[in-house]
């Protein structure tokens, strides 16, 4: 199985440009809110209507702009799973479910596939419980069940944690990572946060400002995320302008220092970037004096800010995150990171 899309959308002042294909697997899009995630979901849906382009899932054309095919939704295979999971509050579980079999009239196909659902899907016992009986988790299962008895060929997910409470998403996410992996077709996840999309996806796609870049292996896009936004996205903490100054070294004119970079730099670098965790008192390269002039706590985190001392006044702090249990007794007096950490960004 295969999506490829190449499609754009104008709503008012808002233009969407995304195109890309993704195979068996679950790929991330990964933006800020406004940035054109939701869109492109409900374009590939058959939601909402791209002003040209084409949309293709295993060979089959599900809109050709130029050839003007639109599919209706019902007819794309594609199952979409909104935000705030969009059950029908007077109908019970079951009923819930059964509305994805929309298509089957044969009452002891329905009945099967339901008790299967309900299995699968740890539902057991809840078939007649209404929707606003059940927990942000079940309201969840819910509705990939519905979802799944229609055996889509694509399914695209819209936030799918955003309505959860913090402490269940982790156990949730396990859970129905495990899902996805066995449905072993396409799967699109739309997500504001970085965490979740490096738990899930194996691939991520970056889109701001409806601009799509990517998709790229997701451990790659947080090693190297190539752009200033993708380095923001993805959580970078210390992002400053930098020039080259010869073949692997950058030149950060607000911090007074140069570093050695491993990463390569590409000729429309405009800024560099260092995570928090990376810097190391140990570490002998890009190895300068700091000193330290404030600091944060976290649950399991202490953030120690710093400055270089050629540093200009007008540029913020430098961040290094260090775990409480590993706590310095001393500050040191220099700090290194090592050349494979130094990220080159461009704008964009």
């Amino acid at each position: 199985m295969s999506l490829y899309v190449d499609i754009e959308k104008k709503l008012g002042s808002f233009y969407l440009r995304s195109r890309f294909e993704c195979g068996n697997e679950i790929t991330g899009i990964l933006g800020p809110s406004g940035s054109g995630k939701s869109l492109t979901l409900k374009c590939i849906a058959g939601i909402e209507r791209p002003d040209r382009g084409r949309i293709i899932l295993d060979g089959r054309v599900l809109f050709d702009s130029e050839k003007r095919i639109d599919l209706k939704p019902r007819k794309r295979r594609v199952g979409y799973m909104f935000q705030n999971y969009a059950l029908f509050p007077d109908m019970n579980v079951g009923r819930n479910i059964l509305c994805g079999l929309h298509g089957e009239r044969d009452r002891g196909v329905r009945d099967r596939v339901l008790r299967e659902a309900l299995k699968r899907y740890g539902l057991e016992g809840l078939s007649e419980r209404r929707v606003q009986e059940l927990s942000g988790g079940q309201q969840q299962r819910v509705a990939l069940a519905r979802i799944m008895v229609n055996r889509p060929q694509l399914l695209l997910l819209d936030e799918p944690f955003s309505a959860l409470d913090a402490h269940l998403r982790m156990k949730l996410q396990i859970s129905m990572l495990e899902t996805l992996r066995e449905y072993g077709r396409p799967v699109l996840m739309v997500s504001h946060s970085r965490d979740e999309i490096y738990r899930m996806c194996s691939k991520t796609s970056v889109l701001t400002d409806g601009l799509m870049n990517g998709p790229v292996e997701t451990e790659s896009l947080f090693s190297d995320p190539k752009t200033v936004t993708a380095a923001l996205l993805t959580g970078c903490k210390n992002i400053t302008p930098a020039r080259p100054e010869g073949r692997d070294i950058l030149f950060a004119p607000e911090w007074g220092i140069a570093f050695r970079t491993s990463l390569g730099i590409p000729e429309a670098v405009t800024h560099l970037g260092i995570r928090a965790h990376y810097f190391d008192p140990s570490e002998k390269e890009n190895r300068f004096p700091v000193r330290f002039v404030s600091g944060l706590e976290e649950p399991f985190e202490r953030v120690l800010e710093f400055r270089y001392p050629g540093q200009s006044p007008e540029s913020p702090d430098v961040w290094w995150r260090i775990p409480k249990s590993g706590s310095l007794c001393e500050k040191p007096e220099f700090l290194g990171v090592s050349p494979r950490y130094v990220m080159p960004l461009r704008e964009s």
